[in-house]
Formats: structure tokens, C-alpha cells, sequence
């Protein structure tokens, strides 16, 4: 036992005996001492995935809430005369609650495709 002492010996065995819990059979066991060295690869980003589907889907959130908050703010400066001009406020309240989320993640998504320094393709939800 070169640099290993009898006290790292004894503290192994008794760190590799199976400490089974009542549902399940883990054997824990002590990790290696002597290597204390680090890889290249632990500092190293992984490739970003690009999550398309949310994107397309913020895209298709931004292009409809653009239209109906388009829509509803000309009828109500009367661009646009409806038979049933009540129905202005929907057109208003759905797009922008449509526009917002929309506007927020294609936002993100096009400031990580430019690599921008705090963007990430991480930020957006992806659909499993």
C-alpha cells in the first residue's frame, strides 16, 4: 500500500458495503483519491438544441396577436365599420394577450440565434 494509508483502506471498505434502503438495492462505494485531475470537457458547454417547435409556435402567437390588435384598434378608430362594433374589445384583449408571450420568446429566440451575451436557446420551454 504505496500512498494508501490503512485507515483510506478500511474507510473504502466500509464505504462499498451495499446500504440497501427497504425499495431499493444501491451499491454506494467510495469514489477514487488518488485522481484529483480535471477534464476539458466539464468546463465545456453542451451543443445548444434548438427547441422549434416553441419557436414556430411563438411565431404563429406573434403573427396573429399583430393581426387581431391590428384589426381591433382600426375599428375602434373607425377605419373599419363592423355591424356589431362590441366585438372590438375581444379582438384587442386577444391579441394582446396573444402578442405578449409571442413578442417576449421570438424575441429570445432570434437574440440567441445572434448569440447575444445572457440569451440562450435554454430560455424557451420546449414541447416533449
Amino acid at each position: 500500500m504505496s500512498s494508501y494509508s490503512i485507515s483510506d483502506y478500511f474507510d473504502d471498505i466500509k464505504a462499498s458495503r451495499r446500504r440497501g434502503t427497504k425499495n431499493s438495492d444501491v451499491s454506494y462505494s467510495k469514489l477514487p483519491t488518488h485522481d484529483q485531475c480535471f477534464t476539458d470537457a466539464q468546463f465545456q458547454a453542451p451543443a445548444q438544441k434548438i427547441p422549434w417547435k416553441a419557436i414556430i409556435l411563438a411565431t404563429m402567437l406573434l403573427i396573429v396577436g399583430t393581426t387581431l390588435l391590428v384589426f381591433g384598434s382600426m375599428v375602434l378608430t373607425g377605419h373599419i365599420v363592423l355591424q356589431y362594433p362590441d366585438r372590438m374589445w375581444p379582438m384587442i384583449i386577444l391579441g394582446a394577450l396573444m402578442f405578449i408571450p409571442g413578442a417576449y420568446h421570438v424575441r429570445i429566440a432570434y437574440y440567441a440565434y445572434k448569440n447575444v451575451p445572457g440569451y440562450s436557446f435554454d430560455d424557451i420551454p420546449e414541447f416533449e
